[in-house]
């Protein structure tokens, strides 16, 4: 989840993007991620966790590719409209919705796949790390964290949001029981409020759990 407005003085982070969702029926494309699909595909499906769902599209193309996926948010709007989603897509058995302040309580179990993408907040004071940490541990040996974002500063509110080398060093993992797959920065094009085409840039982190 991301998004360029800031939160007001008071509100929750659950209040900001409830809120957020409600001022339009579809906020996302409804498509999948583009390195979700690229860094995924092949992998044998199991077990997923999709940290900051949103609308639910991430979760559904892995639930059409035999995923069990465990869906999470902050917000209880866009929880129903991945539910629906899924339920439209006939995946529903294989998407289970969950919502969690990820700050306050996380899913329990392990799994194969562990997925953040755009998992900001438009303030200096959300703790990204302390919901990566506990990704990362979720993850059993053999499975793979995604960690997408975006790079540089954030407008306006001119954040600066770490490197995948930052990334990595917040997880502390446990020297010798993971491998780096993938850390890179990649321009993505997009059209903004007003019709007009803009580059972000972002970047991906993909390590692996070795297996025991």
């Amino acid at each position: 989840m991301s998004d360029h407005r800031t939160i007001a003085p008071g509100a929750s982070h659950e209040e900001f993007w409830d809120e957020r969702y409600e001022t339009s029926e579809r906020i996302w494309s409804g498509e999948p991620n583009t390195v979700l699909v690229r860094e995924t595909t092949g992998l044998p499906p199991g077990r997923a966790l999709d940290l900051g769902c949103g609308e639910g599209a991430d979760a559904v193309w892995l639930a059409e590719r035999g995923w069990q996926v465990t869906a999470t948010d902050i917000s209880r709007v866009a929880l129903g409209r991945a539910a629906r989603h899924a339920r439209e897509a006939g995946v529903a058995d294989r998407v289970d919705c969950q919502w969690h302040d990820l700050t306050v309580t996380f899913p329990t179990g392990g799994f194969d796949l562990v997925s953040a993408h755009f998992l900001h907040a438009p303030t200096a004071s959300f703790p990204r790390e302390r919901i990566l940490r506990p990704a990362a541990a979720a993850v059993v040996p053999g499975g793979t964290l995604l960690i997408v974002g975006h790079a540089g500063h954030h407008e306006p509110t001119d954040l600066r949001l770490p490197t995948t080398e930052e990334v990595l060093a917040s997880l502390e993992l446990p020297e010798g029981e993971w491998e780096v797959l993938l850390s890179e920065e990649h321009e993505r094009h997009q059209t903004d409020r007003d019709g007009r085409q803009i580059t972000r840039t972002d970047n991906a982190l993909k390590v692996r759990r070795l297996p025991v």
